[in-house]
Order: C-alpha cells, then structure tokens, then sequence
C-alpha cells in the first residue's frame, strides 16, 4: 500500500517521474539527505519554520512521506498551533496519514537527522532547485507528447509550451519584499527620465484632450472601449490605432473578430482620405481627381506599421501566441480587439457564458502585464444603458455586458455617449454631437470629453469645447508652475 502512495504521489499532471527515469536511464532530481534535514531542523528549531513555510511547498519534497509530514506541519501552522513532535504525529494521526510515514518513530528518526539550523537557507535553496528541475521534466515531457499529437494546434501547442516552461520556473521563485527607500529612489529616477523627455509617456491616442488626461495609453493597462452597436466602436478604435502607427509610427496591431481585414482597410482609406464612404465602398463613382487625392493621402498610410488580423473567433491561446509573436518581432507597441465577447474562451467553460468572459478579460489582463503593452478591448454594452429612466442616458459601469469581471479586470473603461442615438436630442445639429465618457481610470481621473463623430469620414474629431478644455488645463498648469516658481524664490530671498 506504501509504495502505492508513494508511486502515485510522484505524479503531476499524468507523469510519472519514477517511470519516467527509469526510461531515461536517471534517478529525477531528489535530495532526500536534505529534505530530512530540514523538516527535522522544522521539528526541534522553531525558528526554522516560518522561512520554510514562506520558501517551500509540500511539491518541493520527492518523497511522498515528507510531503505527508510538510502538509501536517503546514495545516499547524495555519491553525496557529505549535510545531513539535507530539502536536505533528497528532495532526498525521487525524489526518490518517501516521502510519503511511512510519509511525511516531519515523517522526523520531527525522528529529535526529537534523542539520545546523544556520544552512537551513541553504538547504531550501537545494530543494527549490530540484523542484525546478523536475517541473521542467514535467513540463517537457508533456511538450513532447502534445508535439506528436497531430491534432494539436500548433499555435495552441507553441502557447502552451511557453506558459508551462515559464510556471515551472515562476513557482519556484519568489519575489522578495522591497523596503520603500530602494523604491523611492527607483520613482526619482523614473520621474527624473520622465522630466528629460518632451511628449506623453505611453501611446499617443491622437486626441490631445484624451491625452491630456491618460498621458498616452500606458504600458500593462486593459483599456475596455465599450458602447452600444452601432456608436462607432470600431470607428473611434480604428482612428486610435491610425493615429499612433501613422502619425508616431509605433506598431500597432489590430485583431478583427467581426470585420474582414478588407472592410478595416475601406474605413481606413476613407478615413484618411477624406472622401465619402458610399464612393470607397463602390456605391458610387470616384472622378479622376479622387483617384489622385486617394493615392495621394494613403501613401503614408500604406507605410504605416499597422498589422491586421481578422481571425473570425479566434481562440484565445492562439491570440496570446499571436500577440507574443508580434510583441517580440514586429515590436508592436499597442493591440487592439474587436471585439472582446467574439473571443472563444476556455472549451471547459463555453457552457457558462459569464465564467467564460471573466476568463477572457483575465487573460487579455495578464497579456498586457506579461507584454507590457496596452491592449484597447472593445465590448458590448447591455440594452440597460439604452433604456435606463433619466435625462442623460449615459452609460454606466454596470451596463458591461455579460460579466462583472471586465470592469474589475481594465484599468481603464471608456464609454462613446451619442446623445441623439439614445434619443436624448431630437435637434439635427446635435445628430454628430459625442461624448468619450473615461468612467473608469485606476492611475488618474474620469472626465468626459465632448467630440464630434463625422459618420460620412468615419472620422472622430475634437470640437471646440473639448480644445478648450485642454487649452485650460494647459493655462492652470502653466499658472501653478508659475506660483511655485513665485514660492521657491520667496523661500530663497528669507534664507
């Protein structure tokens, strides 16, 4: 029965490392000399428990009766009780496990096979090491099967491979606490950098009043871009990405869900052209100058680093491989998503759409942070946002459709409000009258910022309230500089 437990319990995920070692002609990594070592030093030197505790898992143990010994010393610990001799064969004992390590007088044996308290450190560094090398044994043998698995989507296969090379290594090694005086010093120095560079500090949108409020799109947020069908989602988030590849050159790429790539490419030409969409789409005539204007205005489009993707539904591993891949060799720098709920999430929970969502925004969440690039993710709004009783019909946070977990996920959640679509305004003149609503900013403000939306461009332009307001903001920064400029001299003369 013993060696039962033991075999099985050196399994992880289907791999057995003792079969596995065998086929290789190599015993898998182990220490057993040291794990005895420390879980005696655990059970007579109360001082060595809490490193242990905070360094190790019952995973960084081969043997399946340490492990055993490790959880009931652990469960202890959580319980606040004391660890000792008595109190750990108690807990093994209740736990029915006592006589699976050997009884009492294993635990016995164990507490005179410590070592010297002081290498306890060392001793841990021993174990997280063989742990690592076999979480990569583990990792690699289930990348070579998957890899003969014709089957397999090799996009998919790729993904996983890399995530698994990268948690094998990642749970074993963990980030040590920082003392605040090594983390002011690395804020003055980014703040000082900051100071010797002119511009935004992430990706311009385009939109100086926008700007003026996120400095940029910045590195590691989920932007969620959300309005009702029809708003101009895809418009606004079209002109963004336009915006930083054209004019500031920054790769930028672009995953269509909905659209072909060459539908994104019209609205683009006609964007940039400035011609009417009915004649780029072909539902009328272009003359002879409009031939010279459209070839003229798409040359610095067609040179942009805009790349386009338009994947119907595609899944989300194969989008993380994707974004990789740009990330790393075009050196993209924003991605955008259109739209969020098109994305197939997890075949394991397509049976529950809320679940489902909540693992997509999670994972577009974790794209950007292991990135380090924004990612702008267009969603749908519920009809709540269209049918809410009040005089403005704005939308709201919760108005996010199909699960909560967008709004906790994004770090920022910009709403498009055309007042006369809801049927706030009946007055023709207010037919392009918009608003960009940031109703969500974690690292700054929310405002809303008064634009113009020019259906026949599919063009999004800033009006004059909106210039005006960042024309003020300017004006109030420039005044406080000035009367701090004011104070530091008045301090320097009474000195």
């Amino acid at each position: 029965m013993a060696e039962t437990v033991r075999r099985t319990s050196r399994k992880k995920e289907g791999v057995n490392l003792d079969a596995l070692g065998l086929e290789m002609g190599n015993k898998p990594p182990q220490a057993l000399d040291v794990e005895e070592a420390v879980l005696g030093a655990m059970l007579v030197e109360p001082a060595t428990i809490d490193e242990s505790m905070e360094e190790l898992t019952k995973e960084c143990f081969y043997d399946p009766k340490h492990r055993l010994i490790f959880q009931a010393m652990s469960d202890l610990v959580t319980e606040h009780s004391a660890v000792d001799l008595i109190t750990v064969s108690e807990k093994l004992r209740s736990q029915g496990n006592l006589q699976e390590i050997g009884g009492p007088v294993a635990l016995a044996a164990l507490s005179q096979k410590i070592g010297a308290a002081a290498h306890i450190e060392y001793y841990i560094k021993i174990l997280k090491q063989k742990t690592i090398q076999r979480d990569l044994i583990t990792a690699s043998h289930e990348i070579l099967k998957q890899s003969y698995d014709d089957s397999t989507n090799v996009d998919e296969l790729i993904d996983n491979a890399q995530t698994k090379i990268f948690d094998a290594i990642r749970s074993s090694v963990k980030k040590d606490v920082q003392d605040v005086g090594s983390l002011i010093n690395e804020a003055m120095d980014d703040i000082q950098r900051l100071q010797g560079t002119t511009g935004l500090s992430g990706v311009p949108s385009g939109y100086p009043s926008i700007d003026a409020v996120t400095q940029g799109w910045q590195r590691s947020d989920l932007i969620i871009l959300a309005a009702r069908p029809s708003v101009g989602k895809t418009a606004f988030a079209l002109n963004i990405a336009r915006n930083a590849a054209v004019e500031h050159n920054m790769p930028v790429a672009v995953f269509s869900l909905e659209m072909s790539a060459i539908q994104l490419v019209k609205r683009l030409m006609t964007s940039e052209s400035g011609l009417p969409a009915d004649k780029i789409k072909g539902g009328a005539k272009l003359d002879k100058f409009e031939w010279v204007q459209l070839e003229d205005t798409l040359r610095n489009l067609s040179k942009a680093p805009l790349y386009i993707d338009d994947t119907p539904g595609i899944p989300l591993m194969e989008f993380r491989t994707k974004v990789k891949r740009l990330v790393k060799q075009r050196g993209v720098r924003l991605v955008v998503v259109d739209y969020l709920q098109l994305i197939q999430g997890p075949a394991e929970l397509r049976t529950n759409r809320e679940q489902e969502v909540a693992a997509i925004s999670r994972t577009l969440k974790a794209t950007a942070k292991e990135l380090n690039v924004p990612i702008i993710a267009l969603s749908q709004l519920s009809r709540n946002s269209v049918q809410r009783a009040g005089a403005t019909g704005k939308p709201q946070l919760s108005d996010l459709r199909e699960s909560g977990a967008i709004e906790q996920d994004a770090d920022m959640v910009i709403f498009i409000h055309r007042p006369d679509y809801v049927g706030m305004s009946e007055n023709p003149e207010d037919r392009e009258k918009t608003f960009i609503i940031i109703a969500k900013h974690r690292n700054g403000e929310t405002r809303e910022i008064p634009m113009l939306f020019k259906s026949e461009k599919i063009r999004f332009v800033e009006n004059d309230a909106s210039l005006d307001m960042q024309a003020a903001s300017m004006i109030t920064e420039s005044r406080m500089n000035s009367l701090s400029d004011f104070d530091n001299s008045g301090f320097e003369g009474s000195f």
